[in-house]
């Protein structure tokens, strides 16, 4: 009988997938934490996007390489390569969307699962961030 395969942390792999994206400065990253929704299809949606489809397949590249590395994990499904509008990768409990820009805001998947626990990533220092209601009472002004 083979090994027993360790039950990876699904957390560490939101991390890694996470620090990936950044890494290809990837925008707007989001967790959607769904496995709690009725009909969810996995535990988290990751999704991000970028402005061309070279920085597309790259950023999906990247997140392959970096999870393969970090926690030795393969991703099971993936598909969007071939003209990297949109690329899905699929690590079963872990479902990453990397979209061109316009293609993220026709599809509007955050809306879709409105419901589930958002939240959003970035590289930047905290002290740079403006939240999204102080930044909008500063543009009233």
């Amino acid at each position: 009988m083979g090994k027993k395969r360790k039950v990876l942390d699904v957390e560490s792999l939101v991390e890694s997938i996470v620090d990936a994206i950044l890494d290809k400065k990837g925008k707007e990253v989001t967790s959607l934490e769904i496995g709690k929704l009725p009909n969810s299809v996995c535990d988290y949606f990751i999704i991000c996007h970028a402005d061309s489809t070279t920085q597309v397949h790259a950023i999906a590249e990247n997140v392959e390489v970096k999870v393969k590395d970090n926690l030795n994990e393969k991703v099971w499904k993936s598909a969007g390569y071939d003209n990297s509008i949109w690329v899905v990768l699929d690590y079963v409990n872990v479902v990453v969307h990397i979209f061109q820009t316009e293609w993220r805001t026709f599809y509007k998947i955050e809306e879709l699962w409105a419901d589930a626990h958002a939240k959003l990533y970035t590289d930047e220092p905290a002290s740079e961030l403006v939240k999204p209601k102080t930044r909008a009472k500063k543009l009233a002004k």
